[in-house]
C-alpha cells in the first residue's frame, strides 16, 4: 500500500512543479517605461504622436495606460480595461486625442494629439501600470508655428534719421527679429515690443531708426528658432526721406569743444594757484619759525644778562617801575616776557598771562548810562555807582539793571567792580548785547546775550543754562573782555583768583558793561583808574577806590589799588605787591 502511494506522488511531481511556477493572483512582472530621449517637435495645426514603450517587451493591451501633464490628475489620455476613459481627462484634450493600438502586443503605445495648439507645448508623462506595479517616463513636446510675413513701412523722420517699423503676427514661440542693410550689415540697435493673443501666438513689432542715407534698402527678417524657418521683407528708403543736417550741429560741436578746453584750462589754473598758495604758506611758516627762533635766541641772551624776567607763574596783573613811578597793567590769562626793571604780581590760579601792549587793544573808560537804568535804580553823579533808590525795593520781581555808557566793539578792555553787602544781597555783573530783553522777568545766559556772574541765595554763580557756583563770594570782581580772542573772564580781585570764563560767539557784536541789582541793600561801584585801555599804564598813586594810604614795600611808595568796604589791605592781604623774589626768573 505504501509503495502504491509513493509511486502516485512521484508520478504527479512534474505537475506540482509546474503549478509552483505559475504566477499567483495579484503578482505582476516588472518592467521599465521608456520615452523619447529628444523633444518632439510639432507644427501648429498638425497631428503629433507621444510614444512610449516598455522594456522588456511585453503585451500592454491589458495594462492601464495614462498620459498626463504636470499632475497625475491632469490627464491628457487614459486607457484602462481595454478602452478609453474620459472622466478624468482635461477638457481641452477631449475629442483631440486617440490611442495608437497597432503595437500594444509588442509593448509599444502612443497617444495621438490632433490639431496641435500653442498650449500643447511643454512636458508630458506616460504612465503604465499592471496590477500593483507601475512605471512612468517623461517626454517633451515643442510646438512651433510660422506666422505671417513681416510688414515693413516708414512712419516718418526721427531725430537725424528715418523711422522704419516691422510687424509680424501668428508666430510661436517668440520669433527672432533682425534688421539688415543692403550690404548685409546687421543693425544692432532697435526697439522691440511683443504681445500674445488668446491662443498664445506672438505678435511682434520692432522699430529701427536709419541715420545713414546711403543704406538704401533695409530688410526685416523674422525667424522661428525651433523650425529654423525665416520670413523677410525689404523696403527702399529714398534719400529725400532723410532730414537735412542742421547747420547748428557743427556750431554746437565747436562750442562744446571750446567749453571743454576752457574748463580744462580753468582746472589747470586753479591747481596752479593752489600749488603757489601752498608754497607761499610754507614760506610764511618757515619765516615765522625763523622769527620765533631769533626771538628765542634774543630772549635767552637778555635772560643771560639779567635784563628780562619771564612770567612763569599764574598772575592776574603786573606792575613795573620806570622814571620813579610805579605802573600797573591788568592782563587776561596769557603768557609773555618783557624786559622791565621791576615786576610785581598778584597770584592767581589761572593760565600764565602776558602783557597786552598792542595799540589796537583799547576801549573807553567804563561809566554807567543813566538813560538805560531801571526806574528803581539810582546812578551816582559821577556815573560809577548804582544802588536801589529805596533799599527795600524789589520792584518787577527784583530785576533792575543798567548798562555801561559806551559799547565795546573791538580790542580788549578791563574794569573792576566793588560790591557792598555781597552776602546779604543778590546782584549780577558782566557784559551783554544792547538788544537783549531787560524788561520784566528775563533769563541771563549766553544764549540770551548775557555773559555775567552774580549772587543768588548767598551763592556765587556763573549765569548760564548749567550755572556753576564757587566759594567764597567775591567783594571785588575784575572783568577782562577780549573781543579779538572771543572771551570774557572774571577775577576775584580780593585774592587775584580766576572765577569764570565765557567764550563769545562770532555774532556777539557790540557789547556793553552790564550791572543788575535784584535784592538787598547792595551797591555796585566801578573802581576809578582801572577801566580803560588795557595798553595804557595806570598810575597806582591815583587811588581808585576807598584806599586812603599807599602801601609801601621795600622803601617804595606803592598803592595796591582799592580795598574792600573802605578797608586798606593789611600786611597779609593778597592784594599786596610782591617783590622780585616771588617771580620765577
Amino acid at each position: 500500500m505504501e509503495d502504491c502511494c509513493r509511486g502516485s506522488l512521484i508520478s504527479h511531481l512534474p505537475s506540482l512543479l509546474l503549478l509552483l511556477q505559475l504566477p499567483t493572483e495579484g503578482s505582476a512582472e516588472q518592467f521599465m517605461v521608456i520615452g523619447p530621449s529628444e523633444p518632439i517637435v510639432a507644427v501648429l495645426g498638425a497631428d503629433i504622436m507621444l510614444p512610449c514603450h516598455v522594456s522588456p517587451a511585453m503585451d500592454v493591451e491589458n495594462m492601464e495606460l495614462r498620459w498626463f501633464r504636470s499632475k497625475f490628475s491632469e490627464a491628457v489620455f487614459i486607457y484602462q480595461n481595454q478602452q478609453e476613459q474620459t472622466e478624468e481627462q482635461l477638457a481641452q484634450y477631449r475629442g483631440r486625442t486617440s490611442l495608437v493600438k497597432d503595437f500594444l502586443t509588442q509593448g509599444e503605445a502612443a497617444v495621438r494629439i490632433h490639431n496641435v495648439q500653442a498650449f500643447d507645448n511643454g512636458l508630458y508623462t506616460c504612465f503604465f501600470r499592471m496590477g500593483i506595479f507601475y512605471e512612468e517616463a517623461g517626454l517633451e513636446l515643442k510646438v512651433a508655428g510660422v506666422g505671417s510675413a513681416p510688414q515693413v513701412h516708414i512712419t516718418g523722420p526721427e531725430e537725424d534719421g528715418v523711422r522704419v517699423v516691422c510687424m509680424a503676427s501668428g508666430w510661436f514661440p517668440k520669433p527672432q527679429v533682425q534688421w539688415r542693410a543692403l550690404s548685409g550689415e546687421k543693425f544692432l540697435t532697435f526697439s522691440e515690443t511683443q504681445a500674445q493673443d488668446d491662443e498664445g501666438l506672438f505678435t511682434i513689432e520692432t522699430t529701427l531708426v536709419v541715420r545713414d542715407s546711403s543704406s538704401g534698402n533695409v530688410t526685416c527678417s523674422v525667424l522661428n528658432p525651433i523650425l529654423g524657418q525665416e520670413k523677410a521683407m525689404a523696403i527702399f528708403i529714398p534719400e529725400p526721406f532723410f532730414p537735412l543736417s542742421s547747420p547748428w550741429k557743427l556750431t554746437f560741436m565747436v562750442i562744446l569743444t571750446v567749453l571743454m578746453l576752457l574748463l580744462l584750462g580753468a582746472v589747470f589754473y586753479i591747481m596752479r594757484e593752489h600749488t603757489a598758495k601752498h608754497q607761499a604758506m610754507q614760506e610764511l611758516e618757515k619765516l615765522h619759525r625763523e622769527k620765533e627762533e631769533d626771538q628765542r635766541i634774543k630772549e635767552e641772551a637778555l635772560k643771560a644778562r639779567g635784563d628780562i624776567l619771564v612770567l612763569s607763574s599764574p598772575v592776574s596783573c603786573v606792575a613795573f617801575q620806570t622814571g620813579g613811578n610805579l605802573f600797573t597793567w591788568p592782563i587776561g590769562g596769557r603768557r609773555s616776557s618783557r624786559p622791565v626793571s621791576y615786576f610785581c604780581c598778584l597770584g592767581a590760579p589761572t593760565a600764565i598771562p602776558w602783557l597786552l601792549t598792542s595799540p589796537s587793544a583799547c576801549c573807553v573808560s567804563v561809566s554807567l548810562d543813566p538813560e538805560s537804568a531801571h526806574s528803581s535804580l539810582d546812578v551816582s553823579d559821577d556815573k560809577t555807582s548804582v544802588t536801589f533808590k529805596n533799599s527795600s525795593s524789589n520792584s518787577d520781581y527784583g530785576v533792575s539793571s543798567v548798562l555801561g555808557h559806551e559799547g565795546i566793539t573791538s580790542g580788549c578792555c578791563y574794569w573792576e567792580v566793588e560790591i557792598r553787602n555781597t552776602k546779604r544781597s543778590e546782584w549780577a555783573l558782566g557784559v551783554c548785547r544792547k538788544d537783549v530783553e531787560r524788561k520784566g522777568w528775563y533769563q541771563e545766559s549766553p544764549e540770551k546775550g548775557f555773559w555775567a556772574v552774580g549772587v543768588y541765595g548767598n551763592e556765587f554763580y556763573r549765569l548760564s543754562a548749567n550755572g556753576e557756583h564757587i566759594e567764597p563770594i567775591p567783594q571785588r570782581v575784575g572783568v577782562f573782555l577780549d573781543l579779538k580772542e572771543g572771551d570774557v573772564s572774571f577775577y576775584n580781585m580780593t585774592d587775584g583768583s580766576h572765577l569764570f570764563s565765557f567764550s563769545l560767539t562770532s555774532s556777539s557784536g557790540t557789547l556793553f558793561p552790564y550791572f543788575r541789582l535784584r535784592e538787598g541793600d547792595v551797591s555796585l561801584t566801578i573802581c576809578s583808574g582801572v577801566g580803560g585801555p588795557v595798553q595804557t599804564p595806570v598810575l597806582l598813586n591815583n587811588r581808585p577806590c576807598s584806599s586812603e594810604e599807599p602801601v609801601s614795600l621795600s622803601g617804595q611808595g606803592i598803592s595796591s589799588g582799592c580795598g574792600v568796604d573802605g578797608d586798606v589791605p593789611g600786611a597779609e592781604s593778597p592784594l599786596l605787591p610782591c617783590g622780585p623774589e616771588a617771580m620765577s626768573p
